[in-house]
């Protein structure tokens, strides 16, 4: 294929804009202290299971255990009480990723604070426990807590893994998340990533005028928060790899353009100057750079710009739209949507633009596709009659169909690769929501969010 002539147009990043239709600050990201509390400090790797094994595992998460009842800002009633909502976190977590059938504490008997380093061996294998989940939690003299959590092989009378983290209050649901995690990852073998959050377009009011407003979460509906007040539509949000900043589509000034939403100070910056309709805007993995598609004069063309500011690249040249382009992790690819050949079709290029050919070749339309954080496979919506979540070989090859509702639409993984996030619309309604669906296709959840919601993307694991 003849490769296309790049170029530049100078596209220079503004002064920040006024945040006519920002809400309330949003706390910004912090890394979570890690702490061992006994000499053979690390983790222990357990041996990966299988998927069929994993499903007959029994796994028992007890209530996690405190020195002291005491005080705490994390939970009114104290550190007892939030040890039983540390568990039941756990508990959720593992039991929603569709590998599990956990026991949760409510269910289990309340082991002591010396049972959590030696546990009643006779006490779990006499209920048929194969795997144990202990946790302990404990106030700091400085307002901290500290939460370590252990895996124990009932069977074998052994430990497979220990961990611990100081958290501040606000935080006890994210040493939750890890110790989640830590359970996830020593069983399976595979990355964790249940210490995440997502970012979603939240839609209020009649389908035909509805209001979207930029919301994130927690990687399990918690701890939400609004970003715009929905004065003016929000689209299409994207994480940075760092979480310092968000992506995401606005009509602030009644026009679609790209803004950057600084999380830690607040204020929100034009991707570029142009009068011309920018969207699609997505991060590369490293976050140094922005993809973005822009129209021209009735042309949509992919480009790319600098996240500090600069001139911006042309990557596509041809006829009609390109849009929704998606890097590969290690960088070098971008995947992208395109109606050059009639329809909506998925093609793949060079990350400089050269090398552009056409992947989706199994009939339909093809659209929104997503490259998985594993590189292995490309997540995309197949437009065949209804709207089906569907991922392909990043060669074009193993069509597989995860989803068969009325219209799933805009897939984005989870930071593993395992998990695919995305919007479903109900039929005769226009209400929507977000649904996760595991790669066999056959572990689907409903995300509890506090209103109808679309557009999701699931940002990496945290700090």
């Amino acid at each position: 294929m003849k490769l296309l002539r790049v170029f530049a147009i100078l596209l220079l990043l503004p002064a920040p804009v006024a945040a006519q239709d920002l809400g309330d600050p949003v706390e910004p990201v912090t890394s979570v202290e890690t702490a061992f509390e006994d000499e053979d400090e690390g983790l222990t790797g357990g041996e990966v299971i299988d998927e069929l094994a994993m499903q007959n595992l029994s796994i028992a998460i007890a209530s996690f255990a405190t020195d002291r009842d005491v005080s705490t800002p994390a939970n009114g009633n104290g550190t007892a009480a939030l040890g039983n909502e540390l568990a039941r976190v756990v508990f959720n977590d593992l039991k929603n990723n569709g590998l599990f059938k956990p026991a949760g504490p409510d269910s289990l008997p309340k082991p002591t604070y010396a049972q959590i380093t030696a546990p009643n061996w006779p006490s779990w294998s006499n209920r048929g426990t194969d795997m144990l989940v202990h946790g302990y939690v404990r106030a700091r003299g400085d307002g901290r807590l500290t939460v370590g959590c252990y895996l124990y092989d009932v069977t074998l009378q052994d430990e497979l893994a220990r961990a611990g983290w100081v958290v501040p209050p606000r935080d006890w649901r994210r040493a939750a998340h890890k110790c989640a995690d830590l359970v996830y990852a020593t069983l399976t073998g595979e990355s964790p990533f249940l210490d995440s959050r997502i970012a979603y377009i939240a839609e209020t009011g009649p389908k035909d005028k509805r209001t979207k407003r930029l919301a994130i979460m927690d990687s399990d509906g918690a701890n939400h928060r609004f970003i715009t007040t929905g004065r003016s539509t929000a689209l299409t949000p994207r994480y940075s790899p760092d979480y310092r900043r968000l992506l995401y589509l606005s009509y602030t000034d009644g026009n679609p353009r790209i803004y950057i939403y600084d999380i830690g100070t607040g204020r929100q910056t034009l991707v570029t100057q142009s009068t011309n309709p920018t969207f699609a805007p997505r991060w590369s993995p490293d976050g140094k750079w922005i993809l973005y598609s822009m129209a021209v004069a009735g042309n949509t063309d992919i480009y790319r710009v600098s996240a500090e500011g600069g001139p911006s690249i042309r990557l596509t040249n041809t006829p009609g739209i390109d849009i929704g382009g998606s890097y590969s992790p290690d960088g070098s690819k971008i995947v992208f949507e395109s109606d050059r050949s009639g329809s909506q079709q998925i093609y793949v290029m060079n990350s400089d633009g050269t090398d552009q050919k056409r992947l989706s070749f199994f009939g339909g339309r093809a659209a929104t596709p997503e490259w998985s954080p594993r590189g292995d496979q490309i997540a995309f919506t197949h437009i065949a009659g209804n709207f089906r979540i569907a991922v392909m070989s990043p060669g074009g090859g193993g069509l597989r169909h995860l989803t068969d509702s009325w219209q799933d639409e805009a897939p984005t993984w989870a930071p593993n690769g395992r998990i695919i996030q995305f919007f479903r619309t109900t039929r005769n309604s226009g209400t929507t929501a977000l649904w996760q669906v595991d790669l066999t296709g056959r572990n689907e959840r409903k995300l509890p969010t506090p209103v109808d919601a679309s557009d999701p993307a699931w940002g990496p694991i945290l700090p």
